[in-house]
């Protein structure tokens, strides 16, 4: 598909033309989440055709919006140079639905290849498990049973690649959002822009145009490595995710975010879940006059300076005229956070590098490392959190062969500790793992 170009254009909805053969499915549930997207957001979502209106990706968003509006409503299309073969049709449909909202019709895909699917990011183990069948291909029963035993004891192998493709890992996160966690409420600001660049996130599953944190990796960090009714501080809060999922464990969460009509979204989500995690008006910079106190735990993922601008208020830090000017600051906020730690206890943040005007790397995950350790958090684990790939095929091509750049699929998850990292794991305790429906609030 090396040789494909992409064009964002309109379509009505009535002219185009479904994939008969198309493997995805979504509950009624779902659907309506789609039509309310749409209704709040105006045009979030971008379905993706070929030259002859064939729909290669947003089936379930032109039905539910069929459904509502009727075949005359408008679209934006992202339309492809050429159409696609079955076979580059097939393979475009998993690699941007791996991770996504809806669940695969396995029926559907038992007529496809097992090795093009173990390709495109499928787990074996996954496959076996809805009937697939590998014969002498199988992998040893005791190679797929430690793999199983590691995710039943700690969510998810305690590997340095966390793999949020793996079958384990999508149930943990299904499940999370089957309690009814809708981050993206109150996280739409800059709007869609998929030329720049920016805020492509629209194209890599069913939500509005920017960063949803995983569900699934906050409950690894906090049952990994804070202690079980411990004190959270997120100094750069966003959507309601990071707050719902601590307190759904017991954790006592406070947040800071500049931005309070997302604190109310925040608020209005827990409220509805009958969750009391705390989020706080106000900017990152003055944290410890916001929330002064004593924390088990520091867990946040940061703006990535410029990459997506959150507000235009005063004290929002990706819009600072200079990277320099956001590492003082940022620096700043992550020694004030380092000093309400207590001694003895992890640090988590969830960063990824970015690059500047010039397209170089601006070596941000090092800047945040230093920062840390510089605040008197020693490095204690890093490890490389694996994404979907989502939209990523439909852009890297042209991408590498203008510049060579490499399509990005993966975030640094770093962890360090903050004094003795023997009494740090036994404040921790052992790793608990039960089921959603039994967590205690």
């Amino acid at each position: 598909m090396s040789d494909l170009t992409w064009t964002n254009e309109t379509r009505r909805l009535g002219d185009l033309i479904p994939w008969p053969r198309n493997p995805r499915k979504i509950g009624d549930a779902e659907a309506e989440r789609l039509k309310q997207s749409r209704e709040q957001f105006e045009q979030p979502q971008v379905v993706v055709i070929g030259p002859g209106n064939e729909v290669y990706d947003g089936h379930q968003r032109l039905k539910a919006w069929g459904d509502k509006w009727g075949p005359d409503l408008e679209i934006a299309v992202r339309v492809s140079s050429r159409l696609l073969t079955e076979q580059e049709r097939k393979q475009l449909t998993v690699l941007l639905h791996r991770g996504t909202m809806g669940d695969w019709d396995f029926e559907a895909l038992k007529s496809w290849d097992t090795g093009d699917l173990l390709e495109w990011g499928f787990d074996q183990v996954e496959l076996e498990a809805v009937g697939f069948e590998f014969g002498e291909e199988k992998p040893p029963g005791n190679h797929a049973q430690a793999r199983t035993t590691l995710a039943e004891r700690f969510v998810v192998p305690p590997f340095s690649v966390l793999d949020a493709r793996q079958g384990y890992w999508q149930e943990r996160k299904r499940a999370w959002i089957a309690l009814g966690i809708r981050s993206e409420i109150g996280r739409y600001v800059t709007g869609p822009n998929i030329t720049s660049g920016k805020n492509t996130a629209m194209l890599d599953g069913e939500g509005p145009a920017t960063s949803i944190f995983d569900p699934a990796l906050c409950e690894i960090a906090y049952t990994w490595f804070c202690p079980p009714s411990g004190a959270i501080l997120d100094p750069f809060a966003g959507g309601s995710v990071r707050g719902i999922v601590a307190a759904y464990l017991g954790r006592k969460y406070t947040g800071v975010e500049l931005r309070s009509e997302q604190v109310q979204a925040n608020i209005g989500q827990a409220k509805a879940l009958e969750l009391k995690p705390n989020w706080i008006v106000g900017d990152a910079a003055n944290v410890k006059k916001l929330v002064a106190g004593e924390y088990d735990f520091i867990f946040s993922c940061p703006p990535y300076y410029d990459l997506e601008v959150y507000s235009d208020l005063d004290g929002e830090l990706s819009a600072l005229p200079t990277y320099e000017d956001f590492i003082a600051q940022y620096r700043a906020i992550v020694a004030d956070c380092v000093s309400m730690l207590k001694d003895d206890r992890f640090a988590c943040f969830v960063v990824g590098d970015i690059r500047d005007k010039h397209g170089h790397y601006r070596n941000f995950v090092s800047d945040t490392i230093a920062a840390f350790q510089d605040a008197g958090a020693a490095l204690y684990n890093e490890a490389i959190l694996v994404t979907a790939v989502g939209s990523l095929p439909i852009r890297v091509g042209r991408q590498f062969e203008a510049g060579r750049k490499l399509g990005k699929t993966h975030q640094n998850v770093l962890a360090f500790v903050k004094g003795d990292w023997r009494k740090a794991t036994e404040a921790c305790g052992p790793v608990e793992v039960g089921t959603l429906e039994t967590a205690e609030n």
